[in-house]
């Protein structure tokens, strides 16, 4: 099996990991809205629910263009967006929880670099993904 083959068969993995996550994270902004808006950075123009759900709406429309494998590239570029996009709600909950518990504390800054691992798993999905 050649290398290319093997990177497509590895990114449409990747894409379909993608596809799971945004889409359970985009209906969980909808199902339990309270801890995203939360984490929305007070300097942010609107109401904190406004963008949880616009948010949401965007993690929905990612998954679908990752499902497809006619709009796969793009929706590796696109999860790339959101991904660095929400990374500023992360550092917004690190700072929320850093008087909370210790082991709270730890899963708050442990999403930080989570955040980079899924950005390159996005951008390997958009170089690699299949074509059809």
């Amino acid at each position: 099996m050649t290398l290319p083959t093997l990177q497509r068969r590895r990114a449409d993995r990747t894409a379909r990991f993608l596809t799971v996550l945004c889409a359970g994270m985009g209906v969980l902004h909808f199902v339990k809205p309270e801890p995203f808006d939360e984490i929305i950075p007070a300097s942010l123009p609107g109401s904190p629910r406004a963008w949880t759900y616009g948010s949401g709406v965007v993690e929905v429309a990612t998954a679908a263009l990752l499902a497809a494998p006619r709009t796969r590239r793009l929706g590796g570029r696109v999860a790339t967006a959101l991904f660095a996009g929400v990374f500023p709600g992360n550092v917004q909950m690190a700072w929320n929880w850093r008087r909370r518990p210790w082991y709270l504390q730890v899963v708050s800054l442990g999403r930080l670099p989570l955040q980079a691992d899924l950005i390159r798993r996005s951008e390997f999905v958009h170089r690699h993904a299949s074509r059809t």
